[in-house]
């Protein structure tokens, strides 16, 4: 899944589609954030970043901090993440 699929939950009248809309949009960011780490760990990025690994790396905690709130509030609404988890992998 890419960030433009999720542009219909996104706009859904519906509430519980727009929390997965965003924990969409938040997991594919902190996944290909993650991957960016890697490689910049790795010296093997294709462009030279202009925030420190420190900063990103910073940036990718909030995020996992994020999904598990967006993740907490899903299992009070009964919302199954199950499925995004799935796809995300």
């Amino acid at each position: 899944m890419e960030l433009k699929d999720t542009i219909n939950l996104m706009t859904s009248k519906n509430y519980k589609e727009r929390l997965l809309a965003e924990y969409f949009q938040a997991d594919i960011r902190a996944n290909k954030l993650h991957k960016v780490l890697e490689k910049y760990k790795q010296c093997s990025l294709d462009f030279k970043p202009n925030c420190s690994y420190e900063l990103l790396n910073k940036r990718l905690i909030h995020l996992k901090e994020y999904l598990g709130t967006l993740k907490e509030e899903a299992n009070i609404l009964g919302i199954d993440l199950a499925v995004i988890n799935d796809e995300s992998n």
